[in-house]
């Protein structure tokens, strides 16, 4: 494994991008991912094949997050920072996404993104690492990524934690389902221009002026890095959730939170309590004028839910009434 030892390395300026590069002619390299996108506690291991990208950070019992379809480990951002001052959080960017990028056959092919491909991938990735058992927290794919394997490996989740998570059968987002014409996965790797990018991404937000330009270029970049286009291309005929079987929830023996966007363009939000449901004592929340990916955008509201959850007091508080303690004279037993 290899650490990275910098800071977060996304620059507070934004650089013009050539024309070049805002149509997609370009790809962006992972070298200058890695650079720009790298955080503290950034590490990288290989798992078939692949330099995967991943952040560990704090102590305590471990909490894994696991991101959606063309998103990243940075999504969770802000509820990490919270997160890892009383747990462990590990985060990992999910291939083809992120800095991790495409998975690669022993002659160079990309590699098709099923579930039972990501099952391979996440059951290697957790052995390497020696995380068991652990909370999962996951969102959309990666919330699919996460009940999966906590049905498969009952022993070693704690708790589970979905938001806007994937599983029954769905209607394909347009900007993904775009991606089952023959005509848009031959073209994409050569031109998609950043525009299509911007407008998908709005789309997952409940309110998308909350989208900072940061986020923004993050996101463009990361859809336009090296290989994840004609990954996409090959992953996306295969996400037909008419074969999932969700059924086996009902089996699931352990203490689940639903969490879900009221306003979520990409998976209906009826879908929350189709989850519920099935699952032994599950707890919803729906949140009001929220969207797909409710934890980066209103993280707060998010975090005052997980902390009831896990058991988990406010961090920011916490650290208010120890400075304020701190402040006290010292108070001494009378003679």
């Amino acid at each position: 494994m290899t650490r990275i030892d910098s800071s977060t390395s996304s620059s507070t300026a934004l650089p013009s991008r050539s024309i070049a590069a805002r149509l997609g002619i370009t790809s962006v390299s992972r070298e200058d991912l890695r650079r720009r996108y790298t955080q503290s506690g950034s590490n990288f291991v290989k798992i078939m094949g692949a330099d995967v990208h991943y952040v560990d950070e704090g102590q305590g019992k471990p909490i894994v997050m696991i991101h959606g379809f063309a998103s990243s480990l940075h999504t969770w951002n802000r509820v990490a920072d919270e997160l890892k001052r009383t747990h462990r959080v590990i985060r990992v960017d999910l291939p083809p996404f992120g800095v991790t990028g495409p998975l690669r056959s022993s002659t160079g092919d990309i590699e098709t993104m099923n579930l039972p491909t990501y099952r391979r991938f996440i059951d290697t990735f957790l052995q390497a690492l020696n995380i068991a058992p652990a909370t999962f927290i996951g969102n959309s794919l990666g919330g699919l990524i996460a009940w999966d394997y906590a049905i498969r490996h009952r022993e070693a989740v704690n708790k589970l934690v979905l938001i806007d998570s994937a599983g029954f059968p769905m209607k394909l987002p347009i900007y993904i389902g775009l991606f089952n014409s023959a005509l848009v996965r031959m073209s994409s790797p050569w031109w998609l221009p950043e525009a299509i990018i911007k407008s998908a991404v709005r789309n997952v937000y409940g309110d998308p002026r909350k989208i900072d330009a940061l986020t923004l270029r993050r996101y463009v970049e990361f859809f336009h890095a090296e290989g994840t286009r004609a990954a996409i291309g090959k992953m996306v005929p295969t996400l037909d959730f008419n074969e999932v079987d969700t059924n086996v929830l009902r089996t699931l023996n352990v203490p689940t939170l639903v969490l879900w966007g009221a306003k979520d363009r990409w998976i209906p939000p009826a879908h929350a309590e189709e989850f519920a449901s099935r699952i032994p004592g599950a707890k919803s929340v729906m949140y009001a004028g929220l969207g797909h990916v409710p934890m980066e955008e209103a993280p707060e509201r998010v975090m005052a839910d997980l902390r009831t959850f896990l058991g988990t007091p406010d961090a920011h508080a916490a650290a208010l009434n120890a400075a304020d303690a701190a402040d006290q004279p010292t108070r001494r037993a009378p003679a």
